[in-house]
């Protein structure tokens, strides 16, 4: 994505800012920006609260803390997350990369998925000091909002509900357009698409008139739009299903999945990761067997009916 939305409450006490965005400069210029049009002291923002560790979301949050001293947020789950994939050990990455090596990726392409990987480590900097969010409730421009934890697009992912106004903090969770993208990394939970569609679920049952995502429209009718999201995975599963039921690496069902488009190290990284949730749901529910010589292949479970 080329952006992202961040969010400013204001309170007797200041401002809190939800998300901060990517680290590179022309997004601290629009930072800069908001403070000067929006009159807005910069020791005046006391919270920073970030929906998940992804860099998009989390990348300027070391920044806003050095030049506001406010506390940075974050679920536990997500801060163990940003310090794996962030952190000197770049542990994430290079499992990762090993994990495409495993999956079928060609070893040529899976070290550059690595160094995209280990690049992104330089949009997060520099790191904040972390206060892990521990509170069920928060309060945003003095009101209380529900912290409602999402996993599935990171396995720590919180959104935000206002349920007198019936507002819904949506981050990455749902979009208008596009679906989030659902991946399977080492050192997470090894079911997050079912972990994404329980998330989905849980929210359907609040009464939302307004979801503000962290990209594209606002979304008006949650409730269709989930319904959407979670056919969307369905007809995908039965796609993957089919083009593995007679034995494929994730790496050959990506390119199958994934043929019409041309894919650079950086895109390829999320599509064998979103073909893994894929892959490894249809594992985990008993439709395909994974076995291994000396790559991962799924095949179908002949004793279960597609």
């Amino acid at each position: 994505m080329k952006y992202v939305y961040c969010y400013l409450f204001k309170d007797e006490d200041g401002w809190a800012v939800v998300d901060t965005g990517f680290n590179y400069s022309e997004a601290i210029k629009v930072w800069e920006m908001v403070f000067s049009k929006l009159s807005i002291k910069t020791t005046s923002i006391h919270s920073i609260y970030l929906t998940h560790y992804h860099p998009d979301h989390s990348g300027l949050a070391g920044w806003m803390q050095t030049q506001t001293g406010a506390h940075v947020y974050m679920s536990e789950t997500d801060y163990q997350s940003f310090h794996r994939a962030f952190g000197e050990s770049k542990l994430m990455a290079e499992g990762f990369a090993n994990a495409c090596v495993e999956h079928g990726m060609p070893r040529d392409l899976a070290e550059k998925v690595e160094r995209q990987f280990v690049r992104m480590g330089d949009h997060v900097l520099p790191l904040p000091e972390f206060t892990i969010l521990e509170d069920n409730r928060v309060r945003l421009s003095g009101e209380d909002w529900d912290v409602i934890p999402t996993p599935g697009h990171s396995d720590g992912m919180i959104c935000f509900y206002q349920p007198k106004k019936q507002l819904f903090l949506a981050a990455d969770h749902v979009l208008d357009k596009i679906t989030p993208n659902i991946g399977l990394w080492p050192y997470s939970r090894q079911n997050p698409l079912e972990d994404y569609l329980q998330s989905l679920e849980k929210i359907s049952s609040l009464e939302v008139k307004m979801a503000l995502p962290a990209h594209g429209k606002v979304i008006n009718d949650l409730s269709a739009r989930i319904k959407e999201i979670t056919l969307h995975h369905e007809e995908r599963l039965n796609d993957m299903f089919q083009l593995t039921k007679d034995g494929k690496t994730a790496y050959e069902t990506a390119v199958e999945v994934f043929k019409d488009r041309e894919l650079n190290s950086h895109q390829w990284r999320f599509a064998l990761a979103e073909t893994l949730a894929h892959l490894e749901y249809l594992h985990q529910c008993g439709r395909l067997i994974k076995s291994k010589d000396k790559m991962i292949q799924y095949h179908a479970n002949q004793f279960v009916n597609a």
